[in-house]
């Protein structure tokens, strides 16, 4: 068998798609570079630059923070990864509550409902506030005062009500074929919820609960409304001692290190589910 060549028409085709292709890269590049130009000779040019620059972009202070700003970044990591468990944990089990009709559950259902409505009205930086200052202020036997713990808390449970809403919805996105088919099979509805209607609903609410970690991620930095030296608190106080707002620059950009990661993962992670889905259909 001969190897195929392309005709000259195609050969044609190929070349006007290419020249469509670098005539489309050309006029995109031209726009950016235009635009953060104007941007950029704005900004420079703009009457108190030169005082912004000084309070915000100064390098000397960049250098001499950013070591205790790392340090101190660690507590934010370590409480998303400890929360987000739980976060996964918490919102998975009110979101089976609500789904379950056995009757007997039907006052954990009641329960799981006025948590989610509760929580989610509350504002994060509320409630951190709240259980932060408010439960330890109890001295409550066997309840710790630590105050970093009470902040996870009120992540967890502000949290863990968005995240149940989410795993619910993948679970009623679920046909309920799947269900009728499971339940024809002999499987109980326990069984029915672990081993058929969950892991659908866990892969299709994926890339939603990235974007809410995204947010948890950022949301770390609330605990430094208790004084807890954490990142942000370390930034503020620093920026209070020498009466320059540099750290706060350099902790930005931290927290911009970690977050983007995650979140162009996530556009790849939904591109890549789109891709399927529309393969599927084909």
């Amino acid at each position: 068998m001969s190897d195929w060549t392309p005709s000259a028409r195609e050969l044609e085709r190929r070349r006007v798609r290419a020249a469509q292709r670098r005539r489309s890269l050309g006029v995109s590049s031209a726009a950016v570079v235009v635009f953060f130009g104007i941007a950029i000779a704005a900004l420079v040019s703009s009457p108190g630059f030169a005082a912004v620059r000084e309070s915000f972009f100064d390098l000397d202070f960049a250098g001499d923070s950013v070591g205790g700003i790392a340090s101190h970044f660690w507590v934010n990591v370590k409480l998303f990864l400890i929360c987000e468990v739980l976060i996964l944990v918490v919102g998975l089990t009110v979101a089976l509550t609500r789904a379950s009709r056995a009757p007997v559950l039907a006052p954990l259902r009641i329960l799981a409902v006025v948590y989610v409505d509760v929580l989610r009205g509350i504002p994060t930086v509320l409630l951190v506030l709240l259980l932060g200052f408010g439960v330890p202020a109890l001295q409550l036997q066997g309840l710790t005062s630590d105050r970093t713990v009470w902040a996870g808390v009120a992540l967890v449970l502000s949290y863990g009500a968005y995240v149940a809403e989410v795993f619910r919805a993948g679970i009623d996105s679920v046909h309920p074929s799947q269900i009728a088919s499971a339940q024809a099979l002999g499987l109980s509805q326990g069984e029915t919820m672990r081993f058929v209607v969950v892991p659908q609903a866990v892969r299709r609410v994926i890339p939603p609960l990235l974007n809410d970690f995204i947010s948890l991620q950022k949301d770390t930095a609330l605990v430094s409304v208790l004084g807890i030296f954490d990142a942000v608190f370390y930034a503020q106080d620093y920026a209070n001692y020498h009466f320059n707002y540099t750290p706060y620059v350099v902790v930005a950009a931290f927290f911009i290190a970690l977050t983007i990661p995650t979140a162009r993962f996530t556009d790849w992670l939904q591109a890549r589910m789109r891709a399927r889905e529309q393969a599927a259909a084909r």
